[in-house]
């Protein structure tokens, strides 16, 4: 039980994106909001993008249009500096602009002599970038992430190994790691009895490339058993599967559709990128009481304890082996979904970590 702060405190939120829109900032603080505007906390998110902007950035072209929202992106951000001179807390989620050098955090940290506290959950300090906005890859400045990191009072990782990097630059460093709204959001749960099983991965076109190695395993499964393979994305894959079934990613249709997988999986390439990463979609699986196979990268090792509370699975043949394992028993299926679920309400949801965001405002 916490006691309420006696007066409120102005804080300000500065993320990349518009509210609602990326799942990297609707899973990491954005569904916290609520709680903390009930511990006289006066809340204002400030995204670098406009919605429009932000609309623009994804698709192919409109070069122009997309440098304007970016001119007007930064604008925003210089106007905005004048009203942190007034904030009790600032709240940096990955980078207060999205393209040039530390100059707000800078400005904040050494002209304005603001604390802020610094959220990040991926290898953000590593080249990462679609083909469609090739053009200011050389913008990013991923180098500015360890300075961001040095000039903040207080650095949220999303995993050991963001902690671990972030510990170079930065003592005052603790996880708090991506979570799962098991209230208002991941409130189904999956059907273990369903005759037709129905494995499912949900993801970016960008990460698809991560499924190459399950699709000759699927291909091999399909010559003897019945099931669907469920791709959630916002393109579709462009491989050949008898089993495919392609479902464009939709926020309001997101929970429903996951809720329909029978086993959920998450392979991934061992390397510097997936070492950071926090482990979201198996999380989501498991929210869902969805049984769920992932690679044993990174935070996916502290997540799963395999053969309890999902598999981890490295070579094609322990991919097919456990797939195989879960298509045969229903009892398995349930047992696994149920441990998982059980994971994610004891350490991954939002009722577990709400004190975590509570503390960070409390001196």
């Amino acid at each position: 039980m916490f006691t309420k702060l006696s007066m409120t405190k102005k804080v300000f939120i500065l993320a990349p994106y518009p509210k609602g829109e990326a799942p990297s900032q609707r899973f990491r603080f954005e569904q916290y909001i609520d709680e903390l505007h009930d511990q006289d906390l006066s809340i204002e998110i400030h995204p670098f993008l406009s919605k429009k902007t932000w609309q623009l950035l994804y698709k192919k072209g409109s070069f122009f249009g997309k440098a304007l929202g970016i001119l007007g992106s930064f604008w925003r951000r210089f106007l905005l500096l004048f009203r942190l001179i007034n904030a009790d807390y600032i709240f940096i989620h990955r980078e207060a602009s999205m393209i040039g050098p530390p100059i707000f955090e800078w400005i904040i940290a050494k002209l304005l002599r603001k604390k802020y506290i610094f959220d990040f959950d991926d290898a953000i300090w590593l080249p990462n970038y679609s083909e469609t906005n090739a053009k200011f890859h050389r913008l990013k400045a991923y180098w500015k992430t360890k300075w961001i990191i040095k000039w903040a009072d207080k650095v949220i990782a999303g995993n050991e190994y963001l902690m671990d990097f972030a510990k170079n630059y930065n003592q005052n460093v603790q996880i708090i790691p991506t979570t799962i709204d098991l209230i208002k959001v991941h409130n189904r749960r999956t059907d273990y009895s369903v005759p037709s099983l129905n494995i499912g991965w949900t993801g970016t076109h960008t990460t698809m490339h991560y499924l190459d190695e399950i699709v000759p395993v699927l291909q091999a499964l399909e010559k003897d058993y019945s099931f669907s393979f469920t791709v959630i994305s916002n393109h579709p894959p462009s491989f050949e599967l008898k089993s495919l079934r392609f479902v464009k990613w939709n926020k309001e249709t997101e929970i429903n559709d996951l809720a329909k997988f029978s086993i959920g999986i998450m392979p991934l390439i061992d390397n510097e990128w997936a070492q950071g990463k926090c482990g979201f979609k198996g999380l989501q699986y498991m929210a869902l009481g969805i049984p769920a196979i992932l690679s044993p990268v990174g935070v996916n090792t502290s997540i799963i304890n395999s053969g309890v509370n999902g598999f981890l699975c490295s070579t094609a043949a322990e991919w097919k082996t456990q797939l195989i394992a879960l298509f045969e028993s229903q009892e398995l299926r349930k047992n696994i979904g149920q441990a998982g679920y059980e994971t994610i309400l004891t350490k991954y949801s939002v009722k577990a970590n709400l004190p975590h965001y509570q503390n960070l405002f409390r001196s």
